[in-house]
């Protein structure tokens, strides 16, 4: 806009106690480049205090102050006052100098502006503020981050960067205080640059480039300097016909100057072969760089690949075959072809192509395999001036299978189907013996197998004969193994030695023997029957093959491939003390040396069976380690480290989890717990204290199985460290087990947010890997070092029979108090049903190691209260948001309870708000002892000690997966 004209009023009044100043304004807004013309008038002379006469502002005789171009750091105070009269107030005009690009008018001098400065100098970022509410208060951001070293502010220039790096180029955002808000303005671009190399020259893509004879060639250099006194050529072969042009470019950045160089070559010939090099040079500076070209007379196609081209894999895994590709040109037709032998076919596959320049890679995936997909795969690929193929023979391994086990009057014949081809032995056992396996004892290991019938790579038939020479009743085991498996067949032999007549003495003895042998049959029927109703060592988790709603169909672990690269040397592990034994085994804690790395010495835990172990617990501990390697690494679960399969007993070897079990690490915790803003309610001897929508009539004073009391009257009970001498760590501190010395670290909310968070996030590991729990709880969660929760799986090391927690129900022992009601009554266990026992998890964090529904016995009545819907009332020491998430982990309708990672996301945010408050430590400073804070002996005065107590569980505080 054109100058601003300020009209001067004829009369002044002089009553005035200050001088006037025309316009009679307290801000005047002018645009950025206008002139400005104020008048100061009064009684007496005047003058502008502090202003010099210059170029940007005239002071002239009669008090008036001209600016010919307005400027943003001209903005401000402009005072007049009485010449020598300084008991006269002074009057003040404020200049507001607005940006017109700024649609908010209140940022100047931020348009067009994109600093660059030479690395080690001062840079200026021009934020100026056009409001006069601002504060002064005034913050430079980077990538939307406060940066605060190396920054200042002046009011009349904006934020300085002093001594600037390379790393502080990038976008940056000023943010100021204007009449009590924070206003951002927007981005400006900082460019720092390096006068030690300002010359650059680059080629964009490969650096070798191939052609075919006749086809066009052409290529870009950019060189880039920090002054537009440079200069770029291209030198190449004298022979090629090329042509090249220059263009320059617009970087937006001041300082900062480049041009392209584009050579070509319409159609290219065999002599224009060589190397191509494009020269920056700027005053004594001289870079280069070069590509190199290669004409081809005829193109070319080559396949390779890294892999064996016989492969064999298990049943129901999954194969990749990838095949790279030299080719130019590319491939313009490619395919895969696969010859079946069983049954007998052909079909074409498609795998994943990847492109490249002249190295491309395809990818057939073979996804959950199955005895169709063996047999031979070819991939063909054609670019039109060459063609290749390459073989592959695919074999999927087939356990075992006996077809047919004959009696042949003197021999035995076992007829046995697979792959790879199996070994058959033979074995013996008494005729009472209803099993078959390796425990026998061995007759014969056949060497010497006839071939009936032959696929290659996908099937063998063989047949085994055993001649019998037998003169008593046993039974014959035909065994036969490959590396998928095994299968195993028996007949019984019975022979009858013929005496002669029979006289009544005979009758008698057979009498009598026909009665010992019924008893004895008796016996073996009542001993069997309590050896099925003894409990078996099982894996708990389970892995969903696929489901149908809500009927899941789990993979058999024992079809799990045992990947050889866990294989650990036993003589390298050093046992020491037991950390938990059960009915079945027990876990010894050991040194591994050499574990991961060649000279390392780590401390372990070790699981093993008991040397009485049966196959059957022998190929359960076997399932747990194919589980444990098929899941992998995850933070939040014990994770396996190791194995010894072979030279004696399987050992199991995994992270050694120092503080043990979660839920005694809770109650050992219990009193030396700091919460701040929880008020510990009371619980009631009766069983309904602990459900929602119950009236309680009065509070009664008990002391719960955690080892904390509560109070009956409604005052606050401040909860504090009883080892006042022990500084409690801030928030989040990594806890680590010293060897012969107990934990004095003090609990609060944060760690047990952390553990709830913790069990959270490993148990949305094990869901994205389709494996369902089916007992989580407090006690099969471990502490690790840094008070890390680590779920495991438990079964080996603990006695169920005896632990309280497992109810007879049926023919099983459950852990009723933490399952879901479909697992109850229907027998179904989903991720839902996990969710439903992580629930029960976080009201054994929050209550301190409380046993769930306290006081309640179960019973027809427990289940019907879960039928109904009650559930438990909030745990003493739960904040209300993780009271919710616990109550919606309990909806009777699975699909209405919240996802593993849902929950990760809502205690987060309850984390990070712990996170930004300064918590203190509640138990009081010495010196303010006096002041009405009571001692910590007070607590205990205050709340009574009940007669029940619930022990920790000392002689199995250490278990694992």
């Amino acid at each position: 806009m054109g100058p601003i004209l300020v009209l001067i009023a004829a009369a002044i009044w002089q009553g005035s106690a200050s001088p006037t100043i025309y316009p009679n304004l307290d801000i005047l807004r002018v645009k950025k480049g206008d002139s400005v013309t104020l008048l100061c008038s009064g009684k007496f002379p005047v003058e502008w205090i502090g202003i010099q006469n210059g170029s940007t502002l005239m002071v002239y005789d009669n008090g008036t102050l001209y600016m010919p171009k307005a400027s943003c750091n001209q903005m401000g105070n402009y005072q007049c006052a009485y010449i020598n009269k300084p008991e006269e107030e002074i009057r003040t005009l404020y200049v507001a100098v607005t940006d017109p690009t700024d649609p908010d008018l209140v940022w100047c001098g931020l348009s067009d502006v994109y600093p660059s400065v030479e690395k080690g100098r001062d840079a200026l970022i021009p934020c100026l503020i056009a409001d006069p509410g601002f504060t002064g208060n005034m913050i430079l951001l980077k990538d939307s981050s406060p940066v605060h070293s190396r920054v200042s502010f002046s009011p009349k220039e904006g934020m300085w960067i002093h001594k600037v790096e390379l790393s502080d180029k990038g976008f940056y955002e000023c943010k100021a205080q204007v009449q009590g808000k924070w206003v951002i303005s927007h981005r400006i671009i900082l460019s720092v640059y390096d006068n030690d190399q300002p010359l650059t020259v680059t080629i964009g893509g490969l650096a070798n480039h191939l052609r075919l004879q006749g086809e066009p060639f052409n290529i870009s250099c950019r060189v880039q300097y920090h002054s537009h006194e440079y200069n770029g050529k291209w030198i190449y072969p004298l022979t090629a016909n090329a042509s090249w042009n220059i263009m320059d470019l617009d970087t937006g950045l001041s300082q900062s100057y480049a041009t392209d160089y584009s050579l070509f070559i319409p159609a290219v010939q065999l002599q224009d072969s060589g190397i191509y090099t494009c020269l920056g040079e700027a005053a004594q500076l001289h870079v280069n760089v070069s590509v190199t070209l290669q004409v081809l007379e005829k193109g070319y196609l080559h396949l390779s690949t890294l892999q064996n081209r016989i492969q064999e894999t298990n049943m129901h895994q999954n194969l990749n075959l990838q095949v790279f590709i030299d080719a130019y040109p590319r491939p313009s037709t490619y395919r895969w072809i696969h010859h079946q032998d069983f049954p007998s076919g052909k079909s074409t596959v498609s795998g994943d192509m990847s492109f490249g320049n002249h190295r491309h890679n395809n990818t057939l995936r073979l996804n959950w395999m199955e005895e169709k997909d063996s047999g031979e795969y070819i991939f063909f690929a054609d670019n039109g001036e060459a063609n290749a193929s390459i073989h592959f023979h695919v074999s999927v391994k087939i356990k075992p299978k006996i077809t047919m086990l004959t009696n042949l009057s003197s021999r035995l014949q076992c007829e046995v189907t697979g792959y790879p081809p199996p070994h058959i032995q033979w074995y013996k056992f008494p005729s009472h013996v209803d099993r078959c396996g390796q425990y026998g004892a061995l007759i014969l290991n056949d060497s010497h197998l006839e071939i009936m019938s032959k696929i290659p790579f996908v099937r063998v038939s063989l047949k085994s004969v055993l001649k019998v020479e037998t003169e008593d009743s046993e039974t014959i085991c035909c065994f036969a193994v490959n590396s998928a498996g095994n299968d195993s067949s028996f007949i019984k032999f019975s022979v009858d030695k013929i005496i002669g007549n029979e006289n009544e003495n005979s009758k008698l003895l057979y009498a009598g023997f026909g009665g010992t042998m019924g008893f004895l049959l008796l016996c073996i029927i009542f001993l069997v029957y309590k050896y099925k109703q003894k409990p078996k060592y099982q894996v708990h988790w389970k892995i969903i093959e696929a489901c149908e709603g809500n009927n899941y169909i789990f993979i058999d672990p024992t079809q799990l491939p045992y990947n050889e690269k866990w294989e650990f040397p036993r003589n390298n592990l050093q046992f020491g003390k037991i950390l938990g034994a059960g009915a079945f085994g027990k876990v010894i804690e050991a040194t591994a040396f050499g574990l991961g790395k060649e000279d390392s010495v780590l401390k372990v835990a070790v699981k093993m069976l008991k040397s009485t172990a049966h196959t059957d617990e022998q190929e359960a501990l076997m399932s747990e380690l194919k589980i444990m390697s098929h899941l992998g690494h995850h933070e939040n679960i014990v994770n396996l480290l190791g194995a010894c399969t072979h030279g004696g007993p399987v050992l199991v070897i995994t992270e050694y989890c120092p503080f043990g079990d979660l839920l005694n690490f809770l109650r050992e915790k219990a009193e030396h717990l700091i919460i701040e803003g929880l008020t510990l309610e009371c619980t009631l001897d009766s069983m309904m204290a602990d459900y929602k929508n119950i009236y309680l009539g009065k509070k009664y004073v008990q002391r719960s199985d955690s080892g904390l009391g509560c109070q009956s009257v409604d005052s606050y009970l401040e909860m504090k460290s009883i080892i006042a001498s022990v500084p409690m760590p801030s928030q989040g501190t990594n806890l680590v087990s010293t060897e012969g010395k107990e934990d004095l670290r003090s609990l609060d909310l944060f760690d047990l947010l952390q553990f709830s968070n913790q069990v959270a996030q490993g148990m949305t590991f094990l869901a994205s890997k389709n494996c369902i729990h089916r007992d989580l709880a407090a006690r099969n969660v471990l502490v690790a070092d840094g008070l890390v929760a680590k779920i495991c799986d438990f079964g080996l090391a603990r006695d169920i029979v005896n632990d309280s927690n497992y109810v007879v129900k049926g023919n099983a022992r459950l852990p009723v108090k933490w399952m879901a009601p479909e697992s109850i009554f229907e027998c179904v266990y989903t991720v839902q049903s996990d969710v439903w026992s992580y629930g029960i998890l976080l009201w054994e964090i929050f209550s301190l190691g409380r046993s769930p529904y306290p006081g309640v016995k179960v019973n027809n009545k427990f289940y019907n209260l879960v039928k109904e819907g009650y559930h438990m009332g909030k745990p003493d020491f739960a904040p209300d948001d993780m009271y919710n998430i616990m109550t919606a982990c309990w909806k009777l309708e699975p699909t209405q309870r919240p996802t593993f990672s849902e929950i990760c996301t809502l205690i987060q945010k309850q984390l990070d708000a712990i996170k930004e408050q300064d918590y203190k430590n509640l138990s009081c400073p010495r010196e303010e002892e006096d002041s009405g804070c009571e001692p910590a002996s007070y607590f205990d005065e205050s709340c009574e000690s009940g007669e029940v107590e619930q022990p920790l569980l000392n002689s199995n505080n250490y278990q694992f997966c």
